[in-house]
């Protein structure tokens, strides 16, 4: 399937298939979700992720965030 015709069934500009396809960070998950729906991947989305080196490195790590502090109200 041409990256146009991917452009035209998920309703995607072009530039974004162009992004999608360099693995640019910029471009919102769910853009990338809807690529995977109109080319029949869905089911692999758990293996995407898994695949990765540095989502496996931080997973073993085992890293805590923290909680943010509760926003504080400005009394008048």
């Amino acid at each position: 399937m041409s990256a146009e015709q991917i452009a035209e069934r998920t309703g995607l500009c072009r530039k974004t298939i162009y992004n999608i396809e360099k693995g640019s960070p910029s471009v919102a998950i769910g853009s990338y979700l809807q690529v995977f729906f109109v080319l029949g991947l869905e089911k692999d989305l758990t293996t995407v992720a898994a695949a990765d080196p540095l989502v496996r490195k931080l997973q073993d790590a085992g890293i805590i965030t923290k909680k943010r502090a509760p926003k504080q109200i400005k009394k008048l």
